[in-house]
């Protein structure tokens, strides 16, 4: 076995390889108009389709958005339901089918075990990080230890899937929901994510999209997206706070903005920060409420939990524009005395009492960021809000507090991420020119060395793409190999900063300690995706392993995931045809007997017979698997329903008064 050996600081000086940060050389990596560099690509399976323009993807803790730019200006896509937004739950059926978005979260109640939400905020993590312990407190579902022991993996229906895999089903629906406007299904994405977000996080995103199919992917910080949607236009020089409040996650970032070219100067947040956790906090107090009004500790009882859940949701959203809102509840439990309802009222006043703590959180990365960017708060022109939870009222007075002036009304808070997202890949797809990109790393980069300590390699706030190249040396005498952590924080002490990987250099000639110059080179790209290599100076020997994750997800892994996702696609398909199929016939049967009903005077009693008999015959269908069966029974009723009006109207010359027949109404979907 290997021991891992500490490096040792040298005494030589640093050798740093920085890239010029000109507009010009960032022209390649974020597609200014000299030129836009593709995204790395995929071994995703979704069918490339020509002229299919790059989507943006919001990919949120609580919902998700699409979008896409047509004539300059992006455009919101809407779901199958109408809807902007599509929630981020997925959930797992009995028969090994799922359901994503609405479907999916209306069922939650029936089914809380196998239905997964928050799944943002497990991706990237270790089943041992804190956080864990602390979301599984706040979720239905089991959160697991991964196959590989190490990562934070989640249990449905007695299957285990990766947060990556729980993001790629939304990842999908927002794939096909760009492909019924599009014409075609995409595959280059603009991915959002919490700039806080570190390197684990952002490549197992990054996975997420492989899953879907997406061969070509692009991670955005969310901030950034944001401050893109609002500036893209703009000609005047200023300088932008975002403030983004999310579902699950807090960032803020300060921007400077000047015709076209968007400068990141700095950036903070909470990872673990965001509008679940007031929800958890309104459901808390109504546990609370709840036994001591009834003695009954509701806090066992998965289905009354999740009712709970949703009605907390919907107080605090009520709560944006009102000063008080009603929670009724009916049969939220039995007891041996009947059962018991859930009734209570919560104000405006309560709420912000209950959640002023989360509230504060987000002071002292705010002013840590104007401190990073070496401004006042004088001195930001505009400030941004972003994510569903600014449009709380105690948010926004906290904001304006925080930087002495009203945040501005300019975005919309659930679009200004996924329509950003747009703008920069419609910039990497060369239609839109003239736009710089400019972003930073938000969190320190570096080694252990002797001692424990934490070595910084690229600082916090440094602008990416970036590479950077410090020298160390050996801790000890004829030290003819090195085994490192990579490491992402801003402790002083490595233990407490977040592990990456290894790395590992063999064939150093056996020197004594400190003789040996050894160039470790970190290379960060416009994504926040690191890479890392070490060179020995004297033999010229560079590490052929570059970063060895202690977790994520493998190529193999990859793969497989990106098999079942096809097989689940032509899948989806046939159940999507059953249930469409289904429904049809459904609405055929009612608007018939209808009609049947209507038009009693039209009809001849035989007709009206034959025609009651057969929409039996398609109801008793409707009880069978055989979707062939059933389309013959619906072809037999609509036949039978054309001879009959069309033989009633003739013997009447003209229709009477009353409901249509059915080949004339539309079936409701």
């Amino acid at each position: 076995m290997l021991r891992a050996t500490t490096l040792m600081a040298a005494t030589a000086p640093l050798r740093r390889l920085v890239p010029s940060l000109t507009t010009r050389a960032f022209a390649g990596a974020v597609g200014v108009s000299e030129g836009a560099a593709g995204a790395e690509d995929g071994a995703g399976g979704a069918t490339q389709v020509a002229n299919i323009p790059t989507i943006g993807i919001d990919l949120g803790t609580t919902n998700s958005c699409v979008a896409v730019v047509e004539n300059g200006e992006p455009r919101v896509l809407e779901n199958e339901e109408g809807k902007r937004t599509t929630p981020s739950v997925v959930a797992f059926q009995p028969d090994g089918s799922r359901l994503v978005g609405a479907p999916a979260k209306r069922g939650a109640v029936t089914n809380p075990k196998n239905t997964i939400y928050g799944a943002k905020r497990l991706i990237g993590r270790t089943f041992d990080d804190p956080a864990i312990a602390t979301l599984q407190k706040m979720v239905s579902y089991e959160i697991c230890r991964a196959p590989n022991g190490t990562d934070a993996w989640v249990s449905a229906q007695g299957k285990q899937y990766s947060p990556s895999q729980i993001g790629s089903f939304v990842l999908t629906k927002m794939q096909e929901t760009a492909a019924r406007v599009l014409g075609g299904m995409p595959n280059k994405a603009v991915i959002t994510v919490p700039a806080y977000f570190d390197d684990s996080q952002r490549q197992a995103t990054k996975d997420a999209g492989r899953i879907c199919g997406f061969d070509q992917i692009r991670i955005i910080n969310e901030p950034t997206a944001a401050a893109l949607s609002y500036g893209i236009n703009s000609t005047e020089a200023q300088t932008i706070a975002v403030y983004d409040l999310g579902g699950g996650t807090f960032d803020i970032s300060v921007l400077e903005v000047d015709d076209g070219v968007f400068v990141v100067k700095s950036t903070g947040g909470d990872s673990t920060l965001g509008g679940e956790d007031w929800d958890e906090t309104i459901l808390q107090h109504m546990l609370s409420t709840f036994k001591s009004q009834t003695g009954v500790d509701l806090s066992g009882d998965q289905m009354s939990i999740q009712r709970l859940r949703e009605a907390a949701e919907e107080a605090k959203r009520a709560l944006d524009a009102s000063p008080s809102t009603d929670i009724n509840l009916p049969f939220i439990t039995q007891t041996d005395g009947g059962p018991l309802h859930f009734e209570a009222t919560l104000t405006r006043a309560e709420l912000e009492k209950l959640t002023g703590p989360l509230i504060d959180k987000t002071r002292a990365p705010s002013e840590q960021a104007l401190r990073d960017a070496h401004i006042s708060a004088a001195e930001v022109d505009k400030v941004l809000l972003v994510g569903g939870m600014t449009r709380m009222p105690k948010v926004v007075s906290t904001v304006a507090e925080l930087f002495g002036k009203d945040p501005s009304k300019g975005v919309n808070p659930d679009e200004a991420v996924a329509s950003g997202a747009a703008i920069q890949g419609s910039i990497l797809d060369g239609a839109i020119s003239g736009v710089a990109l400019v972003d930073v790393t938000p969190l320190s980069l570096g080694t252990n060395v002797e001692g424990g300590l934490f070595a910084r390699i690229i600082e916090r706030n440094t602008p990416i793409p970036v590479s950077k190249t410090k020298t160390f040396t050996t801790a000890q005498d004829h030290q003819t190999y090195i085994v490192a952590d990579v490491l992402q924080g801003d402790r002083e002490l490595a233990a407490e900063n977040r592990k990456l990987g290894t790395l590992r250099l063999d064939g150093i000639p056996p020197m004594r300690k400190g003789v040996p110059q050894l160039d470790v080179t970190f290379d960060l790209n416009a994504e926040g995706i690191l890479k890392v290599t070490a060179t020995d100076q004297a033999t010229g020997t560079t590490s052929e392993t570059v970063v060895e994750t202690k977790g994520g997800l493998t190529e193999a892994e990859i793969e497989q995931m990106v098999r079942e996702a096809e097989m689940f696609a032509e899948e989806d398909k046939k159940r999507r045809a059953a249930i469409e199929l289904r429904n049809e016939a459904e609405s055929l049967a009612h608007t018939t007997r209808a009609s049947v009903e209507d038009n009693a005077k039209l009809l001849t009693e035989a007709s009206k017979t034959k025609l009651l008999s057969q929409v039996d015959a398609l109801e008793a269908a409707l009880d069978g698997k055989d979707g062939d069966a059933l389309r013959a029974k619906m072809d037999e009723l609509k036949n039978e329903v054309n001879d009959a009006f069309e033989a009633a109207y003739k013997s009447k010359q003209g229709p009477a008064a009353g409901t249509p027949p059915p080949e004339q109404q539309t079936p409701q979907q």
